[in-house]
């Protein structure tokens, strides 16, 4: 069942790589992002090209080496760092955006699919 959730949590990090990806597009990047300074512009492109790496890894872990994150002490302090990432981003969540519930529910999902593994 563990190795199962694991799988699920790989579908949910590489939709939200993929998602990320579209951030140019879906919120008109090119267009709003000449808004800012030029350093602002890159840190937000940067952090978000980063994003989508950390996001495929995370996918990458849970498709092929599920069985190491469940049985090693280093693969469940995987585990629990990603789960920390999306509770942590559940967090956000209210400090800068509020009123999207969905997301929030989206991010307590995250948290839950990368730590109910640990527990079963």
């Amino acid at each position: 069942m563990a190795t199962l959730i694991l799988y699920i949590a790989g579908i949910y990090s590489l939709g939200f790589a993929i998602f990320h990806m579209l951030f140019w597009k879906a919120f008109r990047w090119k267009e709003d992002l000449q808004h800012l300074r030029s350093v602002n512009r890159a840190i937000i492109q940067i952090l978000n090209t980063r994003i989508i790496y950390f996001l495929l890894l995370c996918a990458f872990l849970c498709f092929f080496f599920a069985d190491e994150l469940l049985a090693t002490r280093l693969g469940q302090v995987m585990l629990i760092g990603i789960a920390l990432f999306w509770a942590g981003r559940t967090v956000e969540q209210f400090i800068f955006l509020r009123a999207y519930y969905v997301l929030t529910a989206i991010f307590i999902l995250g948290t839950m699919l990368f730590s109910l593994p640990l527990f079963l």
